[in-house]
């Protein structure tokens, strides 16, 4: 049986959006068998489209991108999502585990843009132990075909329930697996 699922976010980023925050967007996903397939993400304050589908690469605005070069943990922007559905002392001890490795670490409050950032090399990695699947499905896509390494967020109950995400340039995935504790 083939099973498609359209997973849309109409305004990633809320918090951001009202507060007068350019930081958010419109995210929209395709999944095709549980795989994600299509991406589109929609920034309009930004004046960003990013656009991605499966082994066609990623766009902004419709130009190709890829991801950093970045290989060392001492020079690796990377930024932290937050959730409440995980302990604060759990983001606390990522954050100090970043910073005692070199990184440096930001928040920017939307998810789908935090892979997108990761996916035009404005960021090295995008982190969170609980996101929810509207929330980076589309953004798997476009960070995938820009060739960051992403964990596989859809198994399980991830879909549904939601995962722990951690996207980056391939050489520092299994060094922030690590301090993560993401596989």
């Amino acid at each position: 049986m083939v099973s498609a699922v359209w997973i849309i976010d109409p305004i990633d980023g809320t918090m951001n959006f009202v507060h007068g925050d350019r930081n958010w967007c419109i995210s929209i996903g395709f999944l095709h068998n549980r795989v994600p397939t299509i991406g589109i993400v929609a920034a309009p304050a930004l004046d960003e489209l990013y656009v991605a589908q499966r082994g066609q690469g990623a766009t902004l605005n419709g130009r190709p991108i890829r991801v950093s070069a970045t290989e060392d943990l001492k020079r690796a922007y990377v930024e932290l999502g937050w959730s409440p559905r995980v302990p604060f002392e759990r983001y606390l001890a990522v954050l100090e585990r970043g910073y005692a490795a070199g990184c440096a670490v930001k928040r920017s409050g939307s998810g789908a843009l935090g892979l997108c950032h990761v996916a035009n090399a404005r960021t090295d990695a995008y982190l969170e132990l609980h996101i929810n699947a509207w929330d980076v499905a589309a953004g798997i896509v476009i960070a995938g075909e820009a060739g960051a390494s992403i964990n596989d967020f859809f198994a399980g109950d991830g879909i549904s329930k939601g995962n722990p995400i951690l996207c980056s340039t391939p050489a520092l995935a299994p060094q922030l697996r690590e301090i993560v504790g993401i596989s």
